[in-house]
């Protein structure tokens, strides 16, 4: 079992640098399919897995001078406001609405990606 974990956690790592997506898309789904955790669990699991994985992001990308800290900060205050009004809201959902709530999301990221990679492609081709 801490093999199959450490293995998600590694093809999480690869996927979430070369997609550039955040680790949680992978993480998630793969907990609660492979390992069979709740989607409760999972996503707490998710959450705190993302500290130790952002500060080595953080680390690489502020040594090639990518990282605006004011946008940062601005970002981490809505977003910490937002966690705490979520984390009080996700307690009163079923694992099953979670799950739909959390699918219909990746559904509309991922055609909402689609429908930017094709205009940037044609606009490319002109």
């Amino acid at each position: 079992m801490t093999l199959a974990i450490i293995l998600i956690g590694l093809t999480a790592g690869i996927l979430s640098g070369l997609l550039g997506v955040g680790g949680g898309l992978i993480l998630i789904p793969a907990m609660v399919l492979l390992l069979e955790l709740s989607q409760h669990t999972a996503q707490g699991i998710s959450l705190l897995v993302i500290v130790p994985t952002a500060f080595a992001g953080v680390w690489r990308l502020n040594k090639e001078k990518l990282i605006d800290f004011t946008m940062v900060f601005y970002l981490s205050l809505g977003a910490v406001i937002g966690a705490v009004i979520s984390a009080s809201l996700i307690q009163s959902l079923s694992s099953t609405t979670l799950k739909t709530v959390f699918g219909m999301f990746i559904i509309a990221v991922g055609i909402y990606t689609l429908i930017n990679a094709w205009r940037n492609s044609s606009k490319a081709k002109n």
